[in-house]
């Protein structure tokens, strides 16, 4: 299967939460064409109208399905049904929560395999550490995304930085294309995420959620002494 996201590329993720202003597929659909114009490679979008919608600007699409569950940490496209809804949607590659934490769906491996050669389409494995990447390689991702870096219990509390350090190990031992998401919000870090050894950098909230900077800006000039 060839490789669709270009090496040394941004990704831009056009999400917006249910309480976000920007909610809904014709805002991230117009976000997608904005990056695209801006020099994106792809994009990551939420939920099947997203990925519609982010279709339209003509780049490599990754969608994801969240699923939320009482009680269960793992919502990031849980199940062979969310992959379905996804690749429907038109989706070009679909990344799934790759860690080992308890879900309400189908075993990682199971939705890897699922997604290849059932749905014909790539696998972004989101992980958060050094042996879930290895993990996701054997399952045959065809990338691993440092993503859920900070976000799970046991990789917790959540840094100021990224984690360029996971990024390194990962680029040094793997032979899957490994990608910088989680916590990129200047163009230095992003770079930099290169320099680790990273294929590709997902950027996110500091290019697609102006309340999340509005509010950076708002607090730095309320703390003024």
């Amino acid at each position: 299967m060839s490789v669709l996201l270009k090496r040394d590329g941004l990704i831009v993720s056009c999400q917006a939460r249910a309480d976000n202003p920007l909610h809904g597929p014709s805002f991230m659909g117009a976000m997608a064409l904005a990056a695209r114009d801006g020099g994106a490679v792809g994009i990551r979008a939420n939920g099947a109208q997203d990925v519609q919608a982010c279709k339209a600007a003509g780049l490599p699409v990754i969608g994801i399905s969240k699923v939320f569950t009482d009680g269960v940490p793992v919502y990031i496209t849980p199940s062979r049904e969310a992959a379905e809804e996804l690749a429907k949607a038109g989706a070009d590659i679909v990344a799934l929560d790759c860690t080992p934490r308890e879900r309400r769906g189908d075993a990682p491996e199971t939705l890897v395999r699922y997604i290849r050669n059932d749905l014909g389409l790539e696998v972004f494995a989101d992980i958060s550490t050094f042996d879930e990447g290895l993990a996701a390689e054997q399952m045959g991702a065809t990338y691993i995304s440092t993503t859920l870096s900070g976000y799970t219990s046991y990789t917790e509390p959540k840094p100021e930085g990224p984690d360029l350090a996971l990024i390194e190990a990962l680029a040094s031992r793997l032979s899957t294309p490994i990608v910088a998401e989680g916590r990129f919000n200047t163009p230095q870090l992003a770079r930099s995420a290169l320099v680790a050894g990273a294929h590709a950098v997902v950027v996110g909230t500091m290019i697609t959620n102006p309340r999340e900077i509005t509010r950076a800006f708002a607090q730095s000039l309320a703390a003024r002494p």
